[in-house]
């Protein structure tokens, strides 16, 4: 199959929803898809045709948001100043009790969770829970869920230490639980910020 430019092009809305999910940096992002389209452009004969045209390319992006990562972190003033470093999880606290168990705010169980997860209005309601976290803690949990890279590397990668990545991980997890058990499994509509 000759792959035109036409056939990369036709993706670009698609790969830049998921670079600006991922880097929460609507320019970054577009900078990151025009690499990448230029990358899948430069390297057309390349494509075997092993996968569909929407996974070759996501799976340039995917590298393409790596490296854009590593920028920056490289490069402090591309962060946003809300970057978890001290690691606090007091507002977490008063979800548990004593012992560690759940308080009376425990999760509610999802009655259908393969439906939830094949409904568009769930992952609008997800990517809105994802936005509002600090950007340091979403670029981990995207990186460890979304982009499945192990935690050593996610540390190489930030220059952060593994319980700095954990405590991390622990954040986001707990701020989307919290924030799709209220907007998601609550019914309380969520309004873009």
């Amino acid at each position: 199959m000759a792959l035109t430019f036409q056939d990369i092009e036709q993706h670009r809305n698609y790969l830049l929803r998921y670079a600006i999910f991922q880097l929460r940096d609507e320019t970054v992002a577009e900078d990151v898809v025009q690499d990448t389209l230029l990358a899948a452009v430069e390297k057309l004969e390349a494509f075997a045709g092993q996968s569909s045209v929407k996974t070759w390319l996501t799976g340039i992006l995917k590298h393409k948001i790596i490296d854009a990562q590593r920028r920056m972190v490289r490069d402090p003033l591309l962060l946003d100043a809300r970057t978890d470093e001290d690691g606090d999880l007091s507002d977490f606290d008063s979800l548990f009790d004593t012992q560690g168990h759940w308080g009376s705010d425990a999760p509610r169980s999802w009655q259908s969770p393969d439906q939830s997860l094949s409904d568009q209005q769930f992952w609008k309601v997800y990517e809105e829970c994802a936005r509002r976290m600090p950007k340091r803690t979403a670029m981990v949990f995207a990186m460890r869920e979304m982009l499945g890279q192990e935690i050593d590397d996610i540390c190489k990668n930030l220059d952060i230490t593994a319980t700095n990545c954990s405590v991390l991980l622990y954040r986001a997890r707990m701020s989307l639980r919290l924030c799709l058990d209220k907007h998601w499994f609550g019914g309380s509509p969520l309004e873009k910020t």
